[in-house]
């Protein structure tokens, strides 16, 4: 089974980064954190490594994607309620991300937006007792 997950992405600018993540309310851990990453922690034993474009092309040998043009990967979080999901993307548009849609199914409500870099990060929550029987 898997401990921990770090997930890794390239960032143009990472001081933009860290002020973007805080201001959503999120901390870093100063112990994985330099000039060159920052480690956002967005659970317990759930991180994220925002790495400098140059320092995250040592651990890759193509090209990296830019966010902006094309998506490699979504970012899904579950929160605690509808209210703290409209709560983060309202913080994340207000720090200079992008809102990007909104959903309800009732029983499960989400929202997406995308950082400063092009990520989309959907936030959701969902009522698994309401979920409609397959």
């Amino acid at each position: 089974m898997v401990k921990q997950i770090f997930v890794n992405l390239p960032i143009k600018d990472l001081a933009k980064a860290k002020a973007f993540f805080s201001a959503l309310g999120f901390t870093f851990n100063p112990q994985f954190t330099d000039e060159k990453a920052a480690c956002l922690v967005l659970g317990e034993h759930i991180y994220s490594m925002l790495l400098t474009e140059k320092f995250f092309k040592t651990f890759i040998q193509k090209e990296i994607a830019d966010a902006h043009a094309s998506t490699e990967v979504l970012n899904a979080l579950q929160l605690e309620s509808k209210q703290l999901v409209d709560e983060m993307v309202a913080r994340a548009a207000a720090a200079g991300g992008k809102d990007l849609r909104t959903e309800d199914y009732g029983w499960m409500y989400g929202r997406a937006f995308e950082d400063l870099d092009g990520h989309i990060w959907e936030v959701f929550w969902q009522d698994e007792k309401q979920r409609p029987k397959q």
